[in-house]
């Protein structure tokens, strides 16, 4: 099964609740991983809140270009029950 982001939300700070199309879903705390040119610019909270699922690539998007594989999300993700 190839993994897909269905649903994403702002939660807190830099957590996320994500959604994915196998039906696992929980936060992911992306905190520790907003370094660099692109993510950094993810620091300030307002802009980080504008995140969205994008239509085509199925995974997070940010308006000023960031996007994470769904892999990567889904390493990160602490299961909610």
């Amino acid at each position: 099964m190839i993994l897909h982001v269905t649903d994403v939300k702002y939660l807190h700070d830099y957590t996320l609740y994500v959604r994915f199309n196998d039906g696992a879903a929980g936060e992911v705390d992306l905190s520790a991983e907003l370094e660099g040119e692109v993510f950094g610019a993810l620091k300030d909270v307002s802009l980080f809140k504008m995140v969205n699922v994008d239509p085509l690539m199925q995974t997070i998007v940010w308006a000023n270009g960031a996007d994470l594989a769904p892999e990567f999300l889904y390493d990160h993700l602490r299961i909610s029950i």
